[in-house]
């Protein structure tokens, strides 16, 4: 089993810049793929990033690409999401997910296997 904790949620302005961290316990962490996904309200739980075991691959949603990374780091079982230039279509419920495959840099929210219970990102106009 993974438990994953997601924090650094909150209010920004568009324009402005938010840190996400996904807490990692339980076993095997360092060796699957981590992705982060967002829901907007009464919309589907979308695609954001995601990032392989040793942090060298990593994949983008055409809407964040060139705003967004995702980082790792093993040591500390923490998945990080740095958002900047946010925009207001980038509020929604933020979660941070881990695939007990290896390599697969999946898109697919029906491959992941844990979830964590999500943080709230706000962008103001």
């Amino acid at each position: 089993q993974v438990q994953l904790v997601e924090s650094g949620g909150g209010l920004v302005q568009a324009g402005g810049s938010l840190r996400l961290s996904c807490t990692a316990s339980g076993r095997t962490f360092s060796s699957g793929d981590m992705g982060w996904f967002r829901q907007a309200p009464g919309k589907e739980r979308d695609f954001v990033a995601v990032i392989n075991w040793s942090g060298g691959r990593t994949e983008y949603a055409d809407s964040v690409k060139g705003r967004f990374t995702i980082s790792r780091d093993n040591a500390k079982n923490m998945v990080y999401l740095q958002m900047n230039s946010l925009k207001t279509e980038d509020t929604a419920v933020y979660y941070c997910a881990a695939d007990r495959a290896i390599g697969a840099m999946s898109r697919n929210k029906y491959e992941y296997d844990y979830w964590g219970q999500g943080t709230q990102v706000t962008v103001s106009s």
